[in-house]
């Protein structure tokens, strides 16, 4: 089957109370828009384009792929009049023409598959799909005579006896390229001074051409109308993509708290605790323990990784086997190696860190090359800013770094060396050396008594 794909999204959007157009607003890290993209991209349409209007230029510069082409409707009068703009670039196109909201993140390519085959099987001129429901309004009613449509009444010009179909409008059209032609014969609406898509329904059965409407799930055809129709297609597409990972065998603590976008994979065995966000293009190895308040984006986790409580991955990569956290800080471009332990209050950027290396506490590692086994005492710091430039600090293999040190970049520590506690590197330390930079200690006897005496004077 031919086939050309017409997505609808030059709405404003008034509910939304947005600057922003409403098929941009983001659902799981990603435009509303996208979505609808995603699901007719499977069915490989010959031509694919998103009439355009309110916020026109935004739309197109968020949306860019190159197998994507753009209708503006000059002014938004209504869904007819939309399509009809559509009509110029599809004239020389033959076949099926699928039309749709972009404000419609929860269809499915499946349905949509099915609807062509219905619509090719029955030698249709329109097909379209529909739900029933007995108390919702705001669509429009389909009309029927011994089971054959006649047509679509808009749900605020319906009569009582017509708002007495439950079977309601979906949305979502197949016309034959013949019937595009009906497009001109739609009248603009009286009260609302629009042209109603649904009146190329009553055009074909007036002229007795063929068409049916096929029911789809009432979920799939949900629209997003405001925030609130936002927040809740999120909890539908967020659950979609935790049922997706469950049945790979990733369990769930609490789902309902859980985020989880849809380009996130999830190797089987994995726990995932409550309050997560799980985000962009992460990958979560087997056998992985992810707990409460972690946030995990556009970053790569093991096997066997251990992310404790409250701790924040960004663009990173973490070797099996490690353990990071609580309240750890993995800042963006790096690379944490196997088996190594990142620990409360610790944060590393821009740095790659060996195997087996532990910074168990209160330490910074940044614009820093840390080697295999070293141990980094709580309160080290890598002091990598001089105010103009970041240096690189350079911690080789089997390096031992007391507490509370600051290794003041450009700094290399040789392999095997010792940083005695409480210094302040600011050259090499050669290799198997002991580096120790700090006042000796002095003991001043009886100055307590000394104190309280002239305290008291």
């Amino acid at each position: 089957m031919n086939l050309s794909v017409v997505i609808l999204a030059a709405g404003r959007g008034k509910r939304m109370n947005s600057r922003k157009p409403k098929v941009l607003h983001e659902i799981l890290g990603r435009p509303m828009l996208r979505y609808t993209i995603d699901a007719v991209k499977p069915l490989k349409p010959q031509n694919l384009l998103i009439v355009i209007g309110n916020g026109a230029d935004a739309v197109r510069n968020k949306i860019d792929d190159k197998d994507i082409s753009f209708v503006l409707q000059k002014e938004l009068l209504g869904t007819g009049d939309a399509l009809a703009a559509a009509q110029k670039l599809l004239k020389s196109s033959e076949g099926a023409v699928l039309v749709l909201n972009g404000d419609c993140p929860l269809m499915t390519t499946k349905t949509l598959r099915e609807l062509l085959n219905n619509h090719k099987r029955s030698k249709n001129a329109l097909s379209f799909l529909s739900f029933i429901d007995d108390s919702l309004s705001g669509y429009g009613r389909i009309m029927r005579d011994k089971g054959k449509v006649t047509g679509i009444v808009e749900d605020k010009h319906a009569t009582k006896e017509e708002r007495g179909s439950n079977e309601l409008n979906g949305g979502v059209y197949v016309l034959e390229s013949e019937v595009m032609n009906h497009l001109k014969r739609i009248s603009r609406n009286a009260s609302s001074g629009e042209y109603y898509l649904t009146d190329v329904v009553n055009i074909v059965s007036n002229a007795g051409g063929r068409l049916n409407a096929y029911n789809c799930p009432q979920e799939e055809i949900r629209g997003v109308n405001s925030r609130d129709d936002l927040y809740e297609v999120s909890k539908i597409l967020n659950r979609r993509n935790i049922s997706k990972l469950m049945e790979k065998g990733v369990t769930f603590i609490n789902p309902e708290t859980s985020v989880v976008h849809s380009s996130v994979s999830i190797g089987r065995d994995s726990i995932i605790h409550p309050n997560t966000y799980l985000e962009g293009k992460t990958s979560i190895g087997e056998d992985c323990v992810i707990y409460p308040g972690t946030r995990i984006f556009d970053s790569a986790i093991g096997n066997g990784v251990m992310v404790k409580d409250s701790s924040l991955i960004e663009e990173s990569k973490v070797g099996s086997g490690a353990v990071i956290g609580p309240f750890a800080h993995i800042r963006p471009k790096s690379e944490i190696g196997r088996d190594v332990k990142i620990g409360n209050f610790v944060e590393i950027k821009s740095a790659r860190i060996g195997d087996r290396t532990k910074a168990s506490h209160l330490t910074y590692l940044g614009d820093s090359e840390v080697g295999r086994d070293v141990n980094i005492g709580a309160g080290t710091i890598t002091c990598n800013y001089d105010g103009e430039k970041k240096h690189k600090t350079v911690i080789e293999s089997g390096v031992f770094i007391g507490s509370d040190s600051q290794l003041v970049a450009p700094v290399t520590i040789g392999k095997g060396a010792y940083v005695a506690a409480g210094s302040t590197i600011t050259r090499n330390v050669p290799s198997g050396a002991l580096s120790i930079s700090r006042e000796k200690q002095k003991n001043l006897m009886g100055w307590a008594k000394k104190r309280e005496l002239r305290v008291k004077s």
